[in-house]
């Protein structure tokens, strides 16, 4: 698997599949094999470029605090690599905090747009807090403070169900400097909310029905203001809805991008 250098810090993704490019950035704490049901799918359709964040998965960690422009600019540094012009752009959770600063980056190379289980808003005094602490937490015991604080609420069918141990395999793989420097980057994220009325784009907006973090009423309250955004609730599903429920994701996912 692949690795680029941007600004001396290496960029590990995957490059998979061959047709429509499609970028997407993982959640928090987790990295581009979250995406393995999509590109074992839908790979013979649509070429998929997965990048690990910093610190996440095999990437470096560089620069501290990640904030999400950085992931979105080094999406953009990939696809200079690569040579392409425009991709679908899409994350989920943190992946869609990193997908709106890359439209905010560059609005031009972006064919279209899928937000999973993420929010516009930036956060508030409370939610600074919340994030600060859990990255102290990391820093001090390593992956079990996410484990023990998000892992519940990540997967519906709980922590101890295949897909749960498959997502908490995927926790480990961060280094937890890379996982507390992303919680602080998210606390640094600039709200989102003007940027998204005005993309006129095609948009894919999905969210489990059982998301406690990003409930579907607040999704729903995005998806509105995205001129023409198509939303889908994946059932049985809570933040993870493409790792819990790959096969109604999936199907979502290939409805939007076949129309494209």
């Amino acid at each position: 698997m692949p690795t680029l250098s941007v600004d001396g810090v290496p960029l590990h993704y995957r490059d998979e599949g061959q047709g429509l490019p499609v970028l997407l950035f993982h959640a928090y704490s987790l990295n581009a094999d979250a995406f393995l049901p999509q590109v074992k799918a839908l790979s013979h359709r649509y070429r998929f470029l997965l990048p690990d964040a910093p610190g996440h998965g095999r990437s470096g960690l560089g620069e501290v605090p990640t904030e999400m422009s950085r992931i979105a600019r080094n999406g953009l540094a990939l696809l200079d690599a690569l040579g392409l012009d425009s991709v679908v752009v899409g994350g989920v959770s943190m992946g869609g905090y990193a997908s709106m600063a890359f439209l905010r980056e560059n609005a031009g190379r972006v064919r279209g747009l899928v937000l999973v289980d993420t929010l516009p808003q930036a956060d508030d005094a409370a939610g600074h807090t919340r994030r600060e602490n859990l990255a102290q937490d990391v820093l001090r015991e390593g992956h079990d403070a996410v484990l023990r604080t998000l892992l519940p609420r990540l997967v519906a069918a709980g922590p101890d169900s295949v897909v749960g141990r498959e997502v908490a395999a995927l926790i480990r793989a961060a280094r937890p400097e890379g996982i507390a420097a992303a919680q602080r980057g998210m606390a640094l994220r600039s709200d989102s909310r003007d940027l998204l009325a005005r993309y006129a784009g095609p948009s894919l907006v999905v969210v489990g029905d059982k998301d406690p973090l990003t409930t579907p009423d607040e999704v729903r309250q995005m998806a509105d203001l995205i001129s023409g955004a198509h939303l889908e609730t994946v059932p049985d599903a809570a933040h993870l809805p493409n790792q819990e429920q790959p096969e109604h994701f999936n199907a979502a996912l290939d409805r939007f991008l076949s129309g494209l």
